[in-house]
């Protein structure tokens, strides 16, 4: 697998610097992490149990959500169990090929994340602007195809630069100023000219990020637009509670991806990037379940109904 990555690499294994040197304090980031990565996975089962069990929630609302939860438990598994294993054992080293499996599934993951969450306030667009065509625009054919076309993409998007990356002569240095495998100080190990990758690197960030949060963006002016136009007062706020949490995921999620990735790579320090994608890789999926789903009313009545709670 490595030869196949890289013919002329010196470097086989990298070494993850991590969160901390000290001791105690590893001990402690591995609890509160391991904490917040359980939290994570379990709400985001919840959720996707709930919206296939409960029939109320076969909506495209909520089957967009479902594989958004999924997507967040597999990029949040992506680089956190090694993270953790780093924690506990004091092993920071990574293979070659296992660097590359890491970083596969964490850009081809968080790629899809970007499409889901604009599919779905494109989803939330036509629900409040064209109540009447709902169910006959985001039918069940459109919103597979959404989906599948999610991932499809995503892969077609990541699959060659990451090629790229890893077939670079890594011959110097081989520690990773991070917690995982990220591309930023990925590139800045190897020993010979990545301004071509560096600027590729750029512009599809630039473009998956910032292209996705403009259809986001658009979608919620033209929302806000409709919305202050019902003349009930009690309308308004439901249709304003029912994008609100959206509007947070969208936030967080957006906001930690355009400070790490859509800037010049030799940009910014890899310190600061690192405490940032922790909010990105640990806080992120954590809020989908809590803020987007447990606290909507139907969620609520369905695990309710599931649990036998009265």
């Amino acid at each position: 697998m490595a030869e196949i990555l890289n013919k002329t690499a010196m470097v086989t294994e990298f070494i993850l610097v991590g969160f901390a040197r000290i001791r105690w304090l590893q001990i402690l980031l591995f609890w509160v992490i391991l904490l917040t990565y359980l939290l994570t996975i379990i709400g985001n089962l919840l959720i996707i149990y709930i919206t296939l069990v409960d029939h109320r929630l076969h909506t495209p609302m909520y089957f967009f959500l479902r594989n958004f939860s999924v997507l967040e438990i597999g990029f949040t598994s992506s680089a956190i169990p090694k993270a953790l294993f780093n924690l506990a054992s004091g092993n920071n080293t990574i293979s070659l090929a296992g660097c590359f499996s890491q970083a596969f599934f964490y850009f081809i993951l968080g790629t899809a994340e970007f499409f889901i969450l604009s599919t779905m306030s494109f989803d939330r667009y036509v629900a409040i602007c064209n109540p009447l065509r709902y169910t006959v625009i985001m039918n069940s054919q459109l919103c597979a195809q959404l989906v599948v076309g999610s991932w499809i993409i995503s892969f077609l998007y990541v699959i060659m630069p990451l090629i790229l990356l890893f077939r670079l002569p890594f011959c110097g240095p081989n520690i990773i100023n991070h917690f995982f495998c990220d591309n930023m100080p990925l590139i800045k190990l190897a020993c010979t000219d990545t301004q071509f990758l560096e600027l590729m690197d750029f512009l599809m960030a630039t473009f998956t990020v910032l292209g996705t949060l403009a259809i986001t963006i658009i979608s919620y002016i033209k929302i806000i637009a409709i919305v202050m136009h019902i003349p009930s007062r009690t309308g308004r706020q439901k249709a304003f509670s029912t994008c609100a949490s959206h509007i947070v995921v969208v936030f967080i999620t957006y906001g930690s991806c355009i400070f790490m990735y859509v800037k010049p790579t030799r940009s910014g320090g890899l310190d600061l990037s690192k405490t940032v994608g922790v909010l990105n890789n640990v806080v992120s999926p954590l809020l989908n379940p809590f803020i987007y789903s447990l606290r909507n009313k139907q969620v609520k009545t369905a695990l309710k109904d599931a649990c036998g709670w009265r």
